[in-house]
């Protein structure tokens, strides 16, 4: 058996087991032979992929987001290499979050974890194996570095200062800004000490280019008032209940723009509210069947940023929380039934589900992964007994 990394669903992954320096049992290779007893085991299935899943299957965000940004940019030809890439410190949540917006049009830039000043290996080959090309938005920039991160040698760079999580995103915000030619006209507001309220914002930041600003739970800081400015009486979605964002930083929302809440009483069921709501433009509206699905545990805020880029490609779609490891949420369960694809003839004529599983078996563990294939499936509709 040649024990070479691969990704989960035969996409190149440096990194699919972990950013550590053990590799996982559970990790899959190619060149496995039908002679062997476990083949299929060892080609990924079902731990990595089932019919309707794949898992990415990192035991940290660090190897994590090195294998969902070469599945989103396998970089086996030019075209299918990023123009550029960002590096953020795995150290703040937040900023990590924050930059998840620089994956949307125009810059699309992937993102990977430094530690400090120290790149993780995973995030190292993987930022070799992308070989971003530079982006034109960004004077030929082939790497963004965001705050005092590793500076790997032969990349343009362009360098964001250190700072607080409220200055930095503002400074991500003007970036994003200066590429695309303006400031959007809508923003997303978060809990800067909320991570399992604010999570599902990377995703919807990285498909749309709608920037993500924090404040604390009472106190809109002077950093996020300035950004709010620029942007010139913005739509501002406040995504998370009283609980992360009060209603003294609402109140001093609204002088900044016209504000709407989406929420829910705890984070499963904030991120189903957010995958639902749809506002115009803003939202993912998902409440039908044939979406792409991101599922990730509340308890790994980075995760967050390090699978944006797998919203804002292939089968978008928003982030999804399960909350414990061994059983998937009643209210998750019950939301994937209502946009559970069906068909009354033919399969082929029907419309699809899939999910993007982020973590290992300790995260969301096989068992879960098996369920959400389940509800993900088509299945036939019975006109005479409607399930």
């Amino acid at each position: 058996m040649r024990a070479r990394l691969l990704l989960a669903a035969a996409l190149a992954c440096l990194a699919a087991g972990c950013g550590k320096e053990s590799v996982p049992r559970n990790q899959p290779v190619l060149g496995v032979r039908g002679t062997e007893k476990e083949a299929a085991q060892g080609l990924g299935f079902p731990s990595f992929a089932t019919k309707n899943t794949t898992r990415i299957g990192g035991a940290d965000a660090v190897a994590d987001a090195a294998a969902v940004a070469r599945a989103v940019f396998p970089a086996a030809t030019a075209d299918t290499r990023p123009r550029a890439v960002t590096l953020v410190d795995q150290r703040d949540w937040r900023i990590a979050l924050a930059a998840s917006v620089l994956m949307a049009p125009p810059i699309r830039a992937p993102l990977l974890f430094a530690d400090g000043a120290d790149l993780p290996p995973a995030s190292e080959a993987a930022l070799q194996g992308l070989g971003p090309r530079g982006s034109p938005r960004l004077d030929g920039t082939e790497l963004i570095r965001i705050g005092a991160v590793a500076r790997p040698a032969g990349f343009k760079t362009t360098d964001l200062k250190s700072g607080d999580p409220f200055t930095v995103a503002d400074e991500i915000d003007r970036l994003m800004a200066s590429a695309r030619g303006g400031p959007s006209d809508t923003v997303v507001v978060v809990g800067a000490d909320a991570p399992a309220y604010a999570m599902p914002a990377a995703a919807w930041a990285a498909k749309s280019g709608d920037p993500v600003l924090f404040v604390k739970r009472d106190v809109v800081p002077r950093a996020t008032r300035a950004a709010l400015r620029r942007h010139e009486q913005p739509k501002i979605y406040v995504l998370g209940p009283g609980k992360a964002v009060g209603a003294r930083a609402l109140k001093t929302l609204r002088r900044l723009g016209t504000v709407k809440r989406i929420e829910g009483k705890d984070p499963v069921r904030n991120a189903i509210a957010f995958a639902r709501f749809v506002d115009g433009a803003f939202g993912w509206g998902v409440v039908d069947p044939g979406h792409g699905l991101v599922f990730a545990t509340p308890a790994q805020p980075l995760v967050a940023a390090a699978a944006a880029p797998l919203s804002a490609a292939g089968t978008y779609g928003p982030l999804l929380l399960v909350d414990r490891a061994r059983s998937l949420p009643r209210p998750l369960s019950g939301y994937l039934l209502d946009i559970q694809p069906g068909y009354r003839k033919d399969p082929v004529r029907g419309v699809y589900n899939h999910g993007w599983v982020i973590g290992d078996d300790q995260a969301i563990s096989t068992a879960v992964q098996a369920r959400l294939d389940a509800l993900l499936e088509i299945a036939p509709v019975d006109r005479t007994n409607p399930q």
